[in-house]
């Protein structure tokens, strides 16, 4: 009777997989948002039950999505199938959400590093050449605007921030699969998570994002990254530059995240409203003015423990 129970569970969790699938694949417009939820099936049913149980349902699934979707159907089962199965797997396990989100963000950048190499060798589909591809095209026909208006010295500007942009894309890629690849399971267990808790299965709470504090030393990290372009000054295009480039590009990413979380204690302890917090957070994102003096502000938190000499003096 158990077994069955499982069966019939399996079975209908299934079918919700290949639903989310299909409109995923043959509907791409809603499927962008879909994708998200594709996890679902998979965390419901590792969170519940074992490893054999849960190898069976995985071998399952990928037949019936080859079936529905054929390799785009399949793809997309292997990278959402991995992480909904490890991410129920640890909340089985009680992990906490940020060792969840870690390792399910490692699993989901491994998966799109493959997906990648995949399209690109079997398929012909290099996704960054065609974004490259994409962008020429487009600088074409602004280039082309311009000489029917006879502003021949806006040319050269274009070409210029053409060069500029593409490069930069280029040298940043792995630092923008990294954050995309942390945003996206982000987005995962916001939407998941909620549906998953009506069903009784238990996660672990986050802590107050203003009490976040992250490590001391990837301050110095930061300075040591710093230092290497300023007194090294690598070339540009030796793989020195793009990692020093990456680093310095995630760290101030985390340097922001303690800005912003300095600046949510701040606001806590002044019993500030917290939709203001929230406007100060898009605004980094969207300002740079607004970026870098969050940023300053979470590399001197970091430095000079600003955050407990404000709590002393309030």
């Amino acid at each position: 009777m158990r077994n069955a129970g499982k069966l019939t569970e399996g079975a209908i969790l299934l079918a919700a997989f290949t639903v989310l699938l299909l409109i995923t694949v043959y509907v791409p417009l809603i499927g962008s948002i879909l994708n998200f939820v594709l996890p679902l099936p998979f965390m419901m049913f590792a969170a519940k039950n074992n490893i054999r149980f849960i190898v069976a349902f995985f071998i399952a699934a990928a037949i019936i999505s080859f079936l529905a979707g054929s390799f785009i159907g399949l793809g997309l089962m292997l990278l959402y199938s991995v992480i909904g199965s490890v991410i129920g797997y640890l909340l089985q396990k009680n992990r906490s959400r940020t060792v969840i989100l870690i390792s399910s963000s490692l699993l989901f950048m491994a998966g799109l590093v493959i997906m990648y190499v995949v399209s690109a060798s079997f398929f012909q589909l290099d996704i960054i050449h065609e974004f490259t591809q994409a962008y020429k095209e487009s600088a074409e026909m602004s280039k082309e605007l311009f000489r029917s208006m006879g502003q021949e010295s806006q040319i050269e500007q274009v070409n210029k921030q053409t060069e500029l942009l593409i490069n930069t894309f280029q040298t940043l890629a792995p630092s923008l699969l990294i954050i995309g690849s942390i945003a996206s399971v982000f987005v995962i267990q916001w939407i998941c998570f909620p549906i998953i808790k009506r069903f009784g299965i238990k996660v672990q709470p986050w802590g107050s994002f203003r009490n976040l504090s992250l490590p001391r030393s990837l301050l110095w990290y930061y300075l040591i990254a710093i230092g290497i372009k300023i007194l090294g000054h690598p070339a540009e295009g030796t793989y020195l530059y793009t990692a020093v480039l990456n680093a310095m590009y995630i760290l101030e990413m985390f340097m922001v995240m303690q800005g912003l979380s300095l600046i949510f204690f701040i606001f806590h302890q002044r019993s500030v409203a917290k939709g203001l917090g929230v406007l100060v957070a898009i605004l980094a994102f969207i300002i740079p003015p607004v970026h870098y003096i969050i940023m300053l502000l979470g590399i001197t938190d970091l430095g000079f423990n600003f955050r407990k000499r404000f709590d002393q003096n309030g």
